[in-house]
């Protein structure tokens, strides 16, 4: 499902955000952003107080490789990541990717959640969502990830303008490295 981020879709007032798409909710502007994961579901779902404005399909961690449960915060994002192999038996003989190349497995933004390991990312492997197939992330269609990491930013604190957001997809083989001044939370749950 492609949600558009609260920037392109979100008419703002000093009392509500209005989502338009895919079903229009009011709710107030105050209340924060959560993010929920359910790993049994394989489904990410954004909340804005207790307002569902959006759930996407994930994979998350095989049996060999389990995604962290728990209650996380959210403090750092990364556009355009690069990937380097970890010091694991699964990632011998892999070689580091650059951002923007079509083989890294760390598509459009990488958001962190329990540092350094784990976050939720895009994945050039999308046929794996709905699925129990990374090494412990949560993977994202790139597009719908791009969404989301915009619905952090602006709640976390950091937003940007669409120009922003066009300048960091033409400038796909450099990363850029986002803090949150408002960490954002996320429950996973089994």
């Amino acid at each position: 499902m492609a949600f558009a981020a609260p920037s392109d879709s979100v008419a703002q007032s000093v009392d509500t955000m209005v989502a338009t798409a895919p079903a229009a909710t009011v709710v107030p502007a105050a209340l924060p952003l959560t993010l929920s994961a359910s790993v049994g579901a394989r489904i990410l779902t954004l909340r804005v107080g207790d307002s569902v404005v959006a759930t996407y399909a994930v994979a998350v961690g095989a049996d060999e490789h389990p995604t962290p449960t728990g209650t996380f915060t959210i403090e750092r994002l990364i556009w355009n990541p690069r990937w380097v192999p970890p010091n694991q038996p699964w990632a011998r003989g892999k070689t580091a990717k650059a951002p923007g190349d079509p083989a890294n497995p760390m598509q459009t933004v990488k958001i962190f959640f329990k540092e350094p390991d784990y976050y939720i990312h895009g994945t050039p492997a999308v046929e794996s969502l709905g699925s129990a197939a990374s090494k412990g992330c949560l993977r994202m269609d790139p597009e719908e990830v791009a969404a989301v990491a915009k619905w952090v930013m602006e709640q976390g604190g950091q937003p940007k303008p669409p120009s922003w957001f066009e300048r960091i997809r033409r400038l796909a083989r450099r990363e850029h490295i986002v803090h949150l001044t408002n960490p954002v939370t996320l429950t996973i749950e089994p």
